[in-house]
């Protein structure tokens, strides 16, 4: 070892036998990382993982609600400064250099921040597995919105166990579902205020249905018909709504969340009393837009709340694969934006969370991130067979132990807001209203071939005519090629 005696002996500072002491403890320290490394070094595997495949993995939840901290920074004055800093045996003055972006306390002891901390962030949550609450204090949905939560949640279900049959019936292209997750779509949506604007991923429609967008829209839209929105020009579930409020969905990922904040910051500038909630997957945090939006938001302090839904897959992606991270809740953490881990699969802590993260949105002017945990039940889509990758034994363990809409369900029994006969009645209702509407989009007509190219510019520039007219001329040459049941 490196003899530092006669360097010492020349030290000349104020202090000075304080410094010496620190600087011993210091290479005290530091030899003994280096010499139990074994001991010290753990790595982000050893902690529990939420949506692991294994059934008897579990992570105890604990009910503290609270945002993640972001600080803010104020400072950009340059020179330095002196703060006191307290050791086990003295006072001694630690050097402090006002950089740009605040203050920052200096130290000779190098200590290289860890990768991820062993303990996982903490879970919200208001109601157990069984719909038990973990405190009565924590029940802030009202009997009138539990109620609309609960039939919304039942009829976006119902009307995704018909779409998808449609599609396998080949009577639709393309369906994808939100088994599992219908707890966030409508808790989040009841939450929300109709002035506030949505961009949506692709699991979202309760949000829709939430806002008064109707089984036969819907049908409208999945079947591409002549009144159906868009006329057919994009893939089913693809919805929109500019009277609700519910901005187009576009299939790339994550193209909505920059988006989102320049809408945020836009109701910032103008003072509105709203703000902009923007959904995603945990697939699309490893998008650039992600983090770029993040930053922007954290930057501008849009009102803009993040809402991911960590449900353990981006297609057969498992999150293991996806990042090394605690999830998607330290992500905002780290652009500075107050975050929070929510169960979500219990509507009534989603609820409780957004109604918060929306109040703090407006009222405090920044972005808030919500990770809402929870499990994709379905198949990504109808072109995916997820059992391939993963085991039917924990889907069938998910869709039944962590039921959003059994959970709900128990619990507004239990308040004696719901009883077995409304249940047979609902879902009888619910049947008869989504077959009907797939029969009568079914039997709607085609769009016209022109609504290819209109509804974006007021006059058609002579590119898009001539677009136009070498397809009349394709068509007249290969009639055959050409469907039947559209019109020319």
């Amino acid at each position: 070892m490196m003899n530092i005696s006669p360097w010492l002996a020349r030290t000349t500072r104020r202090g000075g036998g304080n410094f010496v002491k620190n600087i011993i403890r210091s290479i005290n320290h530091v030899t003994l990382l280096c010499s139990n490394s074994n001991d010290q070094i753990t790595t982000a595997s050893s902690s529990p993982n939420l949506l692991g495949d294994s059934i008897n993995q579990k992570e105890t939840p604990v009910f503290r609600y609270s945002f993640t901290g972001a600080r803010r920074y104020n400072s950009m004055q340059a020179g330095e400064q002196t703060l006191c800093e307290d050791d086990d045996d003295t006072s001694e003055k630690a050097q402090v250099m006002d950089l740009p972006g605040g203050k920052i306390t200096y130290t000779f002891v190098m200590n290289f921040l860890p990768g991820s901390s062993e303990e996982r962030v903490q879970c919200y949550r208001v109601l157990d597995e069984d719909g038990y609450p973990i405190s009565d204090k924590l029940e802030h949905m009202s009997k009138e919105v539990a109620l609309k939560v609960y039939r919304g949640m039942v009829t976006l279900n119902t009307m995704d166990k018909f779409f998808y049959e449609a599609q396998r019936q080949g009577r639709l292209s393309f369906y994808l579902t939100s088994f599992g997750e219908e707890a966030i779509n409508l808790a989040s949506a009841a939450a929300l205020s109709f002035d506030d604007i949505i961009l949506a991923q692709y699991r979202e429609p309760g949000v829709l249905l939430w806002r008064g967008f109707t089984l036969q829209e819907f049908a409208n839209q999945c079947f591409g018909n002549n009144i159906g929105h868009g006329k057919g020009r994009q893939m089913p579930i693809h919805y929109g709504s500019k009277n609700l409020n519910f901005i187009t969905i576009s299939s790339p990922l994550a193209t909505q969340l920059p988006q989102a904040v320049g809408m945020a910051y836009s109701l910032k500038m103008d003072k509105k009393d709203s703000c902009v909630v923007a959904f995603f997957g945990d697939g699309t945090s490893s998008e650039g837009d992600f983090h770029a939006a993040l930053s922007f938001a954290a930057v501008l302090d849009a009102p803009v709340v993040f809402i991911c839904r960590n449900n353990g897959w981006a297609i057969s992606t498992h999150v293991t694969e996806q990042f090394r991270s605690d999830g998607v809740v330290v992500k905002g953490e780290a652009y500075g934006i107050p975050s929070i881990r929510v169960d979500g699969n219990d509507a009534l802590a989603i609820y409780n969370a957004v109604c918060s993260a929306r109040a703090t949105a407006i009222n405090e002017q920044r972005p808030i991130l919500i990770e809402a945990m929870t499990y994709r039940v379905s198949h990504h889509s109808t072109s995916d067979d997820s059992t391939k990758y993963r085991s039917k034994d924990v889907i069938e363990y998910w869709k039944t132990v962590h039921s959003p809409i059994m959970r709900l369900r128990k619990w507004v029994e239990r308040k004696g807001w719901w009883s077995e006969k409304q249940e047979s009645e609902l879902h009888l209702e619910v049947k008869k209203q989504v077959k009907r509407a797939i029969d009568d989009a079914e039997k709607e007509e085609m769009p016209m071939l022109r609504d290819m190219f209109t509804d974006v510019y007021d006059e058609l520039p002579s590119n898009i005519m001539e677009q136009e007219r070498l397809l009349r001329e394709t068509i007249h040459r290969h009639p055959d090629d050409f469907p039947k049941d559209i019109p020319l």
